[in-house]
């Protein structure tokens, strides 16, 4: 499902951020982390990563992939940590899997006790305001003598605080062919509200959702990537 996914490319994305906005520290922290992918990049660019998950095979997973780092089976948003962190990371929009404002807000405050003075929270996010219904994206992958259609798309009513991720995967071989589809409902925030949860707590930078190039928000894109600066003001 995640074959298209450049996970070394986000990875470096952040690295970029942070030696621009961090405070030079080395303690990663990457909350929603699956199955490790990220944390392992990130580990092999000099990070002391951990992760956070609520699935427990996922993390098994990551465990594999990362035996270096530590792994807490945890929801987001009410985690503490017992160091200060540097940098805490929130890849392939999980943050929007805070369910409710009430829950999105407890996630940044969250984030904010457990960073050091100068830490950065970074994570990517779609605006509610700019979804388009009938938009969707498609992508193939073979594994195991069988080829896999995957399909994705939000979905918004236009009112309330619940969007939907709706999933597609399509399973095709010599012998038969299998259909799966999935919801997920997730938080629903346009920029000016995310930015105004963050903004008590962060110094808060959004850039164009483009792993290449660092490249300031041009305030009309639907996707982005928030970088935020921890406040030396006490919350």
């Amino acid at each position: 499902m995640c074959a298209d996914i450049d996970y070394k490319a986000q990875s470096h994305y952040v690295c970029r951020l942070h030696q621009l906005f961090g405070n030079a520290g080395m303690r990663h922290l990457d909350l929603a982390c699956g199955t490790g992918p990220h944390i392992r990049h990130l580990i092999d660019f000099g990070y002391q990563s951990s992760g956070l998950d609520l699935n427990q095979p996922m993390l098994e997973l990551a465990k594999v992939r990362c035996p270096e780092a530590e792994f807490i089976l945890h929801n987001m948003c009410d985690f503490t940590v017992e160091q200060p962190l540097d940098l805490i990371t929130c890849f392939l929009y999980s943050i929007h899997y805070s369910d409710g404002i009430a829950n999105l807000k407890k996630c940044i405050a969250a984030a904010h006790a457990a960073l050091a003075p100068g830490g950065m929270f970074c994570f990517n996010s779609v605006n509610r305001n700019k979804i388009d219904n009938r938009s969707f994206v498609r992508h193939s992958a073979k594994h195991e003598e069988s080829e896999f259609v995957f399909s994705s798309g939000w979905k918004y009513s236009g009112e309330g605080e619940k969007q939907f991720l709706t999933l597609s995967i399509e399973k095709h071989s010599e012998q038969d062919k299998q259909l799966w589809n999935d919801e997920h409902p997730m938080v629903a925030v346009n920029y000016e509200e995310l930015t105004a949860l963050l903004e008590p707590y962060f110094e808060v930078h959004i850039f164009e959702h483009d792993y290449e190039k660092i490249i300031p928000w041009d305030n009309h894109s639907g996707n982005a990537f928030f970088a935020c600066v921890k406040r030396d003001t006490t919350i």
